[in-house]
């Protein structure tokens, strides 16, 4: 197995380092303590082509194979998980989700704009009383005429009162299955999509999640994402790519947490020495190396098997619940070095610690992911 990098990936990897430390780093504490969503941001990266990252060429994106997908996240999100968050909602639900379900006059009209970043887009499965349970959905559309009509409630929406248009999930009234569901492109625009609140969150302050009000939402139905009561497989299928990209985003949280530990560590004074001089400090920062290393091959090795299109759903949940939960043992540990200092909202590590807690739970719970974990195992045993 071949664990190096090619050119093109490290090449990848050094600009969105290098954007990162210029573009995000200068600007994120003050988006974050006013919680503003990044957009200026975005616009930037649209133009330098990683909002088009999973885009094809053919409809104005840059696509590259998954993992220098996967290598962009992690850097973006040393700097800000909540940045890191949007570009992945944007580039593993949105764009994805169009690109392999979506009418060619579907791809044509929201693919390039996505690409370049003149739309933001969204992904809305969950509701107040359907998180991971989705067959209980209760959003409902209803064919009338040449268009659908929409109402209920969506909640968690990533970007949903900032987006321009978003993947929304609803039964499909199919009455030989009620479990089925449809998928639909809903443009912010559209009369009845309303954004009935934005949540107050323990941590991604400049991510904002919105709840969605769907009343009478008038949806053309050419806007129907695939055929009708394929939304299931849409989500599950989008959700599979995503969770590397949570795994991704935990990878670079965890790796910033330890930079800022061995840093307060190298310079804190106790009992006439350095902190990092004490053998239990070098443990722990011992330990969080070791996992971020493992989280990462986790990662790494889900991501090359969808670049080579073999099956991947086992080995993504596996990356995500590892480095998900690795990241909040780190950042427990990041901050237990800082002591007191990691308290206070002047060190970043604080920042971090509360950011983090999100990793194991959005993109399916931790719980969620050992039911696909075992249920993939048992049916191959």
């Amino acid at each position: 197995m071949d664990f190096e990098l090619t050119d093109d990936q490290k090449l990848l990897q050094e600009m969105v380092k290098d954007f990162s430390q210029k573009e995000i780093a200068p600007q994120i504490k003050t988006l974050e303590d006013h919680k503003e969503f990044p957009r200026d941001i975005l616009t930037k990266l649209g133009e330098i082509g990683i909002l088009g990252i999973t885009v094809p060429s053919e409809y104005g994106g840059s696509k590259t194979d998954y993992l220098s997908f996967i290598l962009a996240l992690e850097e973006i999100s040393k700097v800000s998980a909540s940045v890191s968050v949007i570009v992945s909602v944007h580039c593993a639900l949105f764009c994805h989700a169009i690109l392999e379900f979506g009418s060619e006059e579907q791809k044509k009209k929201y693919l390039p704009k996505a690409a370049k970043g003149e739309i933001i887009g969204a992904f809305s499965l969950t509701e107040p009383g359907a998180g991971s349970d989705v067959i209980n959905l209760k959003t409902k559309a209803v064919k009338q005429g040449d268009s659908y009509l929409l109402n209920g409630t969506k909640s968690w929406v990533t970007s949903g009162n900032d987006a321009e248009a978003a993947i929304i999930f609803t039964t499909a009234g199919v009455e030989s299955d009620e479990k089925k569901l449809n998928a639909f492109i809903v443009e912010k625009n559209m009369p009845g999509y309303n954004c009935s609140k934005i949540e107050d969150k323990m941590g991604l302050h400049s991510s904002l999640t919105s709840e969605i009000a769907l009343e009478d939402c008038r949806v053309p139905a050419e806007n129907l994402l695939g055929e009708v009561g394929r939304g299931a497989s849409i989500a599950l299928s989008s959700l599979d790519g995503s969770r590397i990209g949570i795994a991704a985003q935990s990878v670079g949280l965890a790796s910033r947490a330890l930079q800022e530990a061995v840093r307060y560590a190298k310079q804190r004074d106790a009992f006439g020495k350095k902190i990092s001089e004490f053998q239990a400090i070098q443990f722990m920062i011992a330990d969080i190396s070791t996992l971020i290393e493992a989280s990462r091959l986790l990662a790494y090795k889900a991501a090359d098997l969808k670049d080579k299109g073999k099956p991947f759903t086992k080995e993504a949940a596996m990356a995500k619940l590892f480095a998900s939960e690795a990241a909040n043992k780190i950042v427990y540990q990041a901050l237990q070095i800082h002591g007191g200092y990691g308290y206070s909202k002047e060190f970043l590590i604080e920042q971090l610690y509360r950011d983090a807690r999100v990793f194991s739970i959005y993109e399916g719970t931790s719980e969620i992911q050992r039911l696909v974990i075992s249920r993939h195992l048992l049916r191959e045993s």
